[in-house]
């Protein structure tokens, strides 16, 4: 079975289709190219053809030419679209340019952290290829180990961490930092989307800490931000840098059809106006995706739902009906297909949760339950449905939770189904 095939389902269930609020489609939109810039360092220009790269997407190619002009900008398209090559070519173009030049990346999570990296030691193989020496990347947060520390302060030039490590281990100790600061080009903000409310005043305010101590050492970075899609993202960034910024929000990049559905689970006691559990509606319509052998990512509003839903799944999945079936359409039976689907939430070990990774870009995780750790850009693969098993709070992170879904050209499904809560009533 196929997407298309759960979809066809999925409309021809009455029961389903009784308690869908809205089902929308969202038209798939071809690519729009732009040339490589001229201004790109040659060496960066040969690193891109090697991997296969001849031109940008539009709005890489703006984001690309306002950083060489030297503005704060602040990208905005949606998930999947190329944001990093945004920040990663001015950067490495400056660190090609500039043998003593910094850039300080800020990701809200380890584990961004952790996925930017790896895709930097890609480039750093495809500049070796070229010919040219690549900077030093290197990531510095709390599982940074003590003997490492010293020696990444003096050499890298590339550094990842995230706002708690840079207010606590990093701007303290500015004078170990010197070199660093005095040479810092380029400051990364990722999912900018989430320094909002408390907490951005608090990354603000770090943000203004960290500005201070550079023009101390004589540097006055730029800044290159990076959201989902909100309202008012070039307020939010100017907000949080106290400096004017350039919108890039035209995305170029290829979607596949979206299909969206808002499902409210069925009353079972009108009287009272109870519904059934948003967990239960959430587990079964996300046994529906991957029995029909749709790769699948499913989202919990917490720790305890996530696990529930998990354990919910799993049993719903092995107990499948027509077994024989089941192995023709997906090559698996429902005990092999049930030691596929995996949890993923903070607490987990990060071995653990690299390998969860690795195995959902293989295919070999056909399902993951996860909380909002999976919410943010790390590269999991092509996933082709995402449930939401509760509103999420706001809409960015719905459009987030979503996006995981559809990061090719191929249709993708997303299925927000509603808690009994007022907020997830009134959504839908």
């Amino acid at each position: 079975m196929t997407l298309a095939r759960v979809l066809a389902d999925l409309r021809s269930d009455p029961q389903f289709m009784a308690n869908v609020a809205a089902w929308r489609t969202v038209e798939a939109q071809p690519a729009r190219y732009a040339p490589l810039p001229p201004r790109l360092h040659p060496s960066v220009q040969a690193a891109l053809r090697g991997r296969g790269i001849d031109s940008l997407y539009l709005h890489q190619a703006r984001a690309v030419d306002a950083a060489l002009d030297g503005l704060n900008t602040v990208v905005v398209t949606p998930t999947a679209s190329g944001k990093t090559l945004c920040y990663n070519l001015p950067i490495l173009h400056a660190a090609l340019q500039e043998p003593d030049a910094r850039a300080l990346y800020l990701f809200p999570t380890k584990a961004l952290a952790q996925d930017q990296l790896a895709e930097l030691h890609a480039w750093r193989g495809a500049l070796e290829a070229a010919g040219v020496p690549a900077p030093e990347v290197a990531t510095y947060d709390g599982d940074t180990p003590s003997s490492r520390r010293a020696r990444i302060r003096q050499e890298a030039r590339l550094l990842l961490s995230n706002p708690d490590m840079l207010h606590t281990g990093i701007l303290p100790y500015h004078t170990n930092w010197e070199t660093f600061f005095a040479r810092l080009r380029y400051v990364v903000l990722d999912e900018l989307h989430t320094y909002r409310g408390v907490f951005g005043s608090h990354v603000a305010n770090v943000l203004r800490r960290l500005q201070r101590v550079c023009a101390f050492y004589g540097s006055r970075p730029q800044f290159i931000c990076a959201s989902a899609t909100i309202a008012n993202p070039a307020e939010l960034a100017a907000r949080l840098i106290e400096q004017p910024v350039v919108l890039i929000d035209e995305n170029g990049a290829p979607r596949g059809e979206k299909h969206i559905i808002l499902y409210s689970p069925p009353i079972y006691d009108p009287e009272r106006g109870l519904r059934q559990s948003s967990t239960i509606a959430a587990q079964e319509l996300a046994a529906r995706c991957v029995l029909g052998g749709v790769q699948t990512i499913v989202f919990g509003r917490s720790r305890l739902v996530t696990e529930l839903l998990l354990t919910y799944l799993r049993e719903r999945v092995a107990r499948a009906p027509n077994r024989a079936e089941l192995q023709e359409s997906i090559g698996q039976d429902a005990a092999s297909l049930m030691q596929t689907i995996r949890g993923y939430r903070g607490g987990y070990l990060p071995l653990e949760r690299r390998s969860i990774e690795a195995g959902l870009r293989r295919g070999e995780v056909r399902a993951v339950v996860a909380t909002n750790a999976l919410e943010l850009g790390i590269d999991i693969g092509q996933l082709q449905a995402a449930v939401l098993c509760g509103y999420p709070g706001s809409i960015a992170a719905a459009w987030q939770q979503m996006g995981r879904a559809g990061r090719t050209r191929e249709a993708s499904l997303a299925i927000l189904v509603a808690t009994g809560g007022a907020l997830d009533q009134y959504v839908i």
